[in-house]
């Protein structure tokens, strides 16, 4: 525990001007981010008795090992500058809404050439129409599902859409009438977008317009003694109205508005936000969050502000937002939303009739959030306390280990050997600081032995940044070891940078490090960390085969019980390190066979790759064309057709292929597609457990 007094600036070092300042911890990580109107003001206030401090606060100033700052010219940018720190750092402290899911949307992709009509989760994509967010996706299915009698919007996949343009055949929508089918040319695109852009109206709030239309048509149709097409017509209305009951009006003048309300007490804080279009109801959602400090009700408005606009632009941002208290000062949060929405937008509190009245409504549905959500994490905390109070006991630790990491071994019979390092802190996982690794010391199979070089590699680099006390250059985890920096669904080929302060690859060590395996692979666990000179970590590996916890130096296992919350998280641990070598293990497999003679041709990426298979149908007919026939080939030069002919010269030329079912040999031994690999074995195409398990 820091003395704040240690790492206090010095009297007039900070400027009495509008900024950003960070604490950060030992390990030189950001653990809090804030802004302030006057930095010397605020800053003050973090070092004074820590008797008069907020808890949490307390436990922050004591946390952390020193204070900077950064001097902006206006309180926006301020704004502005302490919302991009908190995304990119993801301090521990700060005040951060949990929300438990990715809300969905009902997204029309305006963007194709043919528009399409589905639900979408996460980041929002230029070009795509959103309405919601809805608490289901089963509901967006719903309403979408009575509005497609009347605006039959494509909503296959482009998988199904181009079979079915192959083959002639719609789905089944389309032979129902719940899909205009522009996959067989029944509509062109012209009238395909039109049909998506109603449909939008539509979900926008502009009901009227159709209603009255079908309605005249059907009118029209009774009286031309079309009764067919009239009660068809009749049931499209009702659809229409079916789907607008689901939304009731709640403001008649409609409005555009989001409503958001908050219920506090003096450890956490609930959020609820009602997203109102057309004077309807579209969507719903909320979140909690633990209060870290002393902070007004304004405070924790903006920081909802900033999460529920802080990635968005233009009409996503609506022109009235209401609250139950303004943020202090009010202006630059009101300007930071008008420059994201591109107009103006008014932040303010309801004061009468039905705006109020609905303000009400949200503020009841975040008082029942906010009990809901603590009587949840009562009974989540006290679990989690007593399975690491277990662990702490069975393992004879001084306290409970608040982070673990735990590490598994990978492969297919010796080949493509990884490993992985998942982390859990407070019992809970930490995805963003899962790591992953390649096994380059060696070849074969040997899980004790990749076991020690993971260990030891990982905290060989633990050291170096503790040495270097958190200075990184860029490009540098590449050259380093093998390992990979990357976070769990990040691409292979993602370059991560650390900027400075944010040491987020090996520097924050665990207090107990789980292997996947018995007594062989802990003592190797063991055996790497006295070999780099660390003793203050503890090791313990969990066997298969009977969930027994072995300890290095032990000649028998730590039994614990099966009802035990210990071994339970414990069995969490390691089957998640397990899941996480397993998906790395499967993508480098899958990235080996599919390689070919082309992928060795450098300068040449995958879309001139794929046009090349497309122009001369397989790899051996390029094989025997001549430069001038290669340089057909749109974008391909005269250098790069010499590279490629050069490069399958070069290459020996696959076996021919065995049809496994039949006998037959296959005359044409190369692959088809750059999916392939020349030479490939018969068995890739088996499935795992024809071909060996992985482990």
């Amino acid at each position: 525990m820091a003395d704040p007094s240690s790492y206090r600036p010095r009297p007039g070092e900070i400027p009495d001007s509008p900024g950003v300042y960070r604490f950060r911890d030992e390990h030189r990580r950001v653990i809090y981010v804030g802004k302030a109107k006057s930095l010397r003001q605020r800053l003050a206030n973090y070092f004074q008795d820590l008797a008069n401090l907020h808890p949490r606060t307390r436990t922050m100033v004591t946390t952390a090992a020193s204070v900077e700052w950064t001097v902006v010219s206006t309180e926006v940018e301020a704004l502005q500058l302490e919302y991009s720190w908190i995304k990119e750092y993801d301090p521990r402290f700060n005040v951060k809404y949990r929300d438990d899911k990715s809300y969905p949307y009902l997204a029309v992709t305006m963007n194709e050439e043919f528009p399409r009509v589905q639900v979408m989760r996460g980041h929002k994509k230029k070009g795509v129409r959103y309405f919601g967010p809805y608490g289901h996706a089963w509901a967006i299915r719903d309403t979408v599902d009575l509005l497609l009698r009347v605006f039959p919007v494509r909503t296959c996949s482009a998988g199904v859409f181009k079979n079915a343009a192959r083959t002639g055949r719609p789905c089944l929508l389309g032979y129902i009438g719940k899909c205009s089918a522009p996959c067989v040319g029944r509509i062109g695109s012209e009238d395909h977008q039109e049909l998506a852009e109603e449909f939008c109206d539509f979900m926008a709030g502009r009901t009227g317009t159709y209603l009255r239309r079908l309605e005249k048509q059907m009118m029209e149709a009774a009286e031309e003694m079309e009764y067919e097409r009239a009660a068809r017509l009749r049931d499209d209305i009702e659809a229409l109205k079916k789907a607008m009951e689901k939304n009731a009006v709640v403001l008649a003048d409609a409005t555009d508005a989001d409503l958001v309300a908050v219920a506090e007490d003096e450890l956490e804080a609930a959020v609820q936000i009602f997203h109102v279009r057309g004077g309807r109801v579209r969507g719903q959602r909320g979140w909690v969050t633990d209060k870290v400090e002393e902070i007004t009700t304004g405070a924790l408005v903006e920081h909802a502000l900033q999460q529920l606009y802080g990635e968005e632009r233009g009409d996503t941002v609506p022109k009235e937002v209401l609250v139950p208290a303004l943020p202090e000062p009010v202006e630059p949060v009101q300007e930071w939303l008008t420059v994201r929405r591109g107009a103006n937008v008014s932040l303010r509190i309801p004061q009468r009739g039905d705006k109020k009245a609905l303000m009400e409504t949200v503020q009841r549905n975040a008082q029942q959030a906010l009990v809901l959500h603590k009587t949840k994490r009562a009974s989540d905390l006290t679990t989690r306390s007593r399975a690491l109070e277990e662990i702490a006991e069975a393992l004879d630790l001084d306290s409970a280990p608040l982070r673990i990491e735990c590490y598994d071994i990978s492969h297919l019979q010796g080949d493509d050997v990884v490993a992985s390092m998942v982390v859990f802190e407070d019992g809970l996982q930490r995805k963003g600081e899962y790591r992953r690794f390649q096994i380059k010391g060696f070849a074969g199979q040997d899980d004790v032995r990749s076991m020690h070089e993971v260990i030891t590699r990982r905290f060989r680099r633990y050291l170096a940044e503790k040495e270097r006390t958190g200075e990184w250059t860029d490009g540098e985890e590449s050259a380093v070891d093998g390992e990979s920096a990357l976070p769990e669904g990040a691409p292979l080929t993602t370059s991560l940078k650390d900027d400075d302060g944010r040491p987020r690859k090996f520097a924050y060590p665990p207090q107990l490090i789980v292997v996947d395996g018995g007594r062989p692979q802990v003592a190797a666990a063991r055996r790497a960390l006295d070999e780099l000179g660390i003793d203050d970590i503890a090791v313990c590996g969990l066997a298969k085969r009977l969930e027994e916890v072995w300890v290095p130096g032990e000649d028998d296992p730590v039994v614990l019980p099966r009802t035990s919350e210990g071994l339970y998280m414990l069995q969490r641990v390691r089957d998640e390190a397990h899941r996480f070598a397993i998906t790395y293990q499967r993508t480098k497999r899958a990235k080996r066979f599919r390689a070919g003679p082309l992928d060795d041709v450098p300068g040449l990426g995958e879309t001139r790759k794929q046009a090349l298979i497309k122009h001369f149908g397989s790899v051996k007919k390029l094989r025997s064309a001549t430069i001038e026939q290669i340089q057909e080939v749109p974008g391909i030069g005269r250098k790069t057709a010499e590279t490629i002919a050069a490069a399958l010269a070069q290459a020996a030329p696959a076996a021919p292929a065995v049809n496994t079912a039949t006998g037959e040999i296959i005359d044409d031994g190369e692959p088809d597609t750059t999916g392939g690999s020349p030479g490939e074995p018969v068995t890739a195409g088996l499935p795992d457990e024809r071909r060996g398990q992985e482990t």
